[in-house]
């Protein structure tokens, strides 16, 4: 009896990454190969992903253009937005009906912890981490590694290590 729940268990969760994987491709702008999809995710239109990307449970969402570069891992339930309510200079308050679009870059070989949520006009660059439940609401530097909320750089990866393993491809 285990094993056939366990092989049912199995055939759920393949049958599940596969509806999620084309639910992604169906809407997305551009995607390289081997995207792997493991849990609930959503993109737009303007949308555009590298190789080897691999979402656990992404939600993208505003009118900007998001731009995820190669090797990028995500955890569960991260958020990133790439618009905003016209709240500075509208016709009504708290907001009115426009938004005002800005464009978020994420490098390759980039790691989001579990709930991170990255905001409108944010640049995260190569071999960058952020902490789990971060909000990242400024760029993010080359190989740093940033949490918070306000995410914050509070230290950056072994640069050497890094470029050595980047050298002989080993990608995970």
């Amino acid at each position: 009896m285990n094993i056939i729940i366990k092989f049912l268990s199995r055939i759920k969760i393949y049958l599940m990454r596969k509806y999620y994987y084309k639910k992604v491709i169906k809407r997305v702008g551009s995607v390289g190969t081997g995207l792997k999809v493991n849990g609930s995710s959503n993109v737009t239109k303007n949308t555009f992903l590298g190789n080897n990307v691999n979402f656990n449970g992404m939600k993208i969402e505003g009118l900007g253009k998001v731009s995820i570069g190669d090797n990028f891992h995500s955890g569960t339930e991260c958020l990133i937005i790439s618009s905003i309510h016209n709240f500075d200079k509208g016709n009504s308050i708290p907001y009115d009906r426009s938004y005002i679009s800005k464009d978020i870059v994420i490098g390759s070989n980039v790691w989001l912890g579990s709930r991170v949520i990255i905001l409108a006009g944010v640049s995260i660059g190569e071999g960058a981490i952020i902490q789990a439940g971060s909000v990242v609401v400024n760029d993010v530097p080359y190989c740093a590694i940033a949490g918070g909320h306000p995410a914050k750089v509070f230290k950056y990866r072994d640069i050497e290590h890094f470029e050595d393993l980047k050298l002989k491809n080993k990608f995970f």
